[in-house]
């Protein structure tokens, strides 16, 4: 009976090590998951930092398809861009303290953004809305811009 418990019953020790080599499986998956996240981020920011190439008519256009579809659905606002809080020069402080002159803070494309409302929207009645939108281990996070009709 012995031989039959020691094939069939594993020893504690081994079932520990089982325990031990799944718990690593799941950090590594994990930490794989976090690089995969934060390279996807990065890949992000770069994008928004450089000029889109988008011209003030194409925007327009896309603007208009936005709003139509915003207004179709009963929406008084519309959230065009989030983006992480790098791409403020202050990190987004101005904008988590609604202090005036927070849009001085933006660069790459949410600053372009910005310009175009600026320029296009706002004196059409538009206005824009700037805020924190995520609080990650209860620090600022990513910037939200909403486009306000209502």
């Amino acid at each position: 009976m012995a031989a039959a418990s020691e094939t069939i019953l594993p020893t504690a020790d081994d079932l520990m090590k089982t325990i031990a080599l799944a718990e690593a499986a799941k950090a590594e998956a994990a930490m794989r998951l976090r690089a995969q996240e934060e390279a996807e981020k990065m890949a992000l920011l770069e994008k928004f930092e450089k000029p889109s190439g988008v011209d003030d008519a194409e925007r327009l256009k896309r603007a208009a398809a936005i709003i139509n579809r915003a207004v179709a659905n009963g929406l008084t606002e519309i959230q065009v861009i989030r983006f992480p809080n790098a791409l403020c020069t202050d990190r987004g402080r101005a904008i988590n303290n609604q202090e005036p002159g927070w849009a001085a803070t933006l660069t790459g494309l949410p600053k372009e953004l910005y310009d175009f409302w600026d320029r296009h929207m706002k004196p059409r009645g538009y206005r824009l809305k700037a805020q924190i939108v995520s609080f990650p281990n209860g620090m600022p996070g990513d910037v939200g811009l909403t486009l306000c009709w209502g």
